[in-house]
């Protein structure tokens, strides 16, 4: 049995801390990095600790990475220096302000998480069947008014537990490590800006996924389309063949695109079309969307479709009301990580070695490590035990915490 079943770690404590630091993105600032400055506060605290435990070359630099090297243990100075990545932010979906973590004891049926305005905050196993097989584990959770921030604190938590762990037990073998941090990867920014050359890394791995076990190494094609309705304004009681209320163009294009697109819908390989917000009046309408698939035919012929559908009511009045502009955000990074099976099948030997089944499944999003595999660092995404992220129902097993530095320990170990 690995070594590392001698051994636990701080990684409760500092995940429990680490979620009580505001670091919410901001979509509406998200022509700067950090988009928030708040991110600054959880970097400059990861990085004293770095420092503290002895990593080498540690910075926070200007848009909020923080960046540390490892040394490696004694006779594995020759490898190749593996990177290890999670994020700095939360989502703004739900608020992640004044997060107050707690304990729970879950003893099966409802999980409660906490009370808001007298009313149970809660959810049950006919959401999430796995909780059917956590009956008796502690459960980290928010008291309900906010998310829990496991995506992506957890990771951060687990792989600075596994740092310390190195530290501490010198006879634990590795290669030279690189650790970062990023901004704004619930943005779309990610590791845009981190250095690779500094960096240094031949190979990464972000700890950035979800329920202990899940290993994943294909990602969504992704881009948000902000779609515009110019209107035409007069008072109604002269409106007649003369007005054009852009609400109402903006309903119509909706209604255009189909239903069974949308993610409430779609689950697996099932791209989708999401309305994430809207505004509108008679004289301006935005809508704006963003459009996912695996596949990069299914997901350019449902960009296709909306801008026909913008064709379609242009057509229709006469004139150009209705424009469409798509932004790229990531591509599907198994186009790279399929050319580096091994990094697959590495971390699967991690899993099973730490007593966890892996679960290779596509992600229904992104990571950082799209971004990363197409500037030329492959980088396949585990799991960090965290379930119903982006939301009050959030809640992280302490034993999958723990489990995941035991399963971070066996990955470095093999790549000694």
């Amino acid at each position: 049995m690995a070594e590392h079943n001698a051994h636990t770690s701080n990684v409760l404590e500092r995940f429990l801390r680490y979620v009580q630091v505001d670091t919410q993105s901001a979509e509406e600032h998200a022509d700067v990095t950090p988009s928030s400055a708040i991110q600054f506060d959880l970097a400059n605290l990861l990085a004293d600790e770095l420092r503290d435990l002895g990593a080498e070359n540690v910075e926070v630099t200007d848009h909020a990475y923080v960046v540390a090297h490892i040394p490696a243990s004694a006779g594995c100075e020759d490898r190749p220096r593996l990177g290890l990545l999670a994020h700095l932010d939360t989502t703004q979906v739900v608020s992640g302000f004044g997060v107050k973590p707690h304990i729970v004891h879950y003893e099966g049926g409802e999980l409660v998480c906490g009370t808001v305005d007298g009313t149970p905050v809660s959810i049950g196993p006919d959401k999430v069947p796995a909780l059917n097989t956590l009956c008796g584990e502690d459960l980290v959770c928010s008291d309900g008014t906010t998310l829990l921030g496991g995506d992506d604190k957890a990771g951060v938590a687990e792989i600075m537990a596994l740092v310390e762990r190195l530290v501490r037990h010198p006879e634990l073998k590795h290669p030279a490590l690189g650790i970062c941090f990023c901004p704004d990867e619930e943005i779309g920014h990610g590791a845009a800006l981190l250095d690779l050359d500094r960096f240094g890394c031949t190979y990464a791995y972000t700890v950035d996924g979800g329920p202990l076990g899940e290993l994943e190494w294909e990602c969504f094609n992704a881009c948000e389309v902000t779609v515009r309705f110019a209107g035409y304004s007069i008072h109604p009681g002269d409106a007649k063949d003369r007005m054009v209320n852009a609400a109402n163009l903006m309903v119509n294009y909706h209604n255009m695109l189909p239903a069974h697109m949308r993610p409430e819908h779609t689950e697996g390989y099932e791209g989708y079309i999401h309305l994430q917000n809207c505004s509108a009046t008679v004289e301006y309408a935005c809508a704006r969307y963003i459009v996912r698939d695996h596949d990069a035919r299914k997901f350019q012929d449902k960009i296709d479709l909306m801008e026909r559908a913008a064709r379609f009511l242009n057509d229709e009045l006469g004139c150009e009301r209705v424009t469409v502009e798509a932004h790229q955000e990531y591509r599907n990074m198994a186009e790279i990580v399929s050319d580096y099976p091994e990094l697959v099948d590495t971390a699967k030997e991690a899993f099973a070695a730490a007593g966890v089944e892996p679960h290779v499944i596509p992600i229904r999003g992104g990571t950082d490590g799209a971004q990363l595999s197409f500037r030329g660092l492959p980088c396949p995404n585990l799991s960090t035990g965290a379930f119903c992220c982006h939301g009050v129902n959030e809640f992280v097993p302490v034993s999958s915490l723990e489990k995941m530095v035991d399963v971070l320990e066996e990955l470095v170990r093999r790549f000694a």
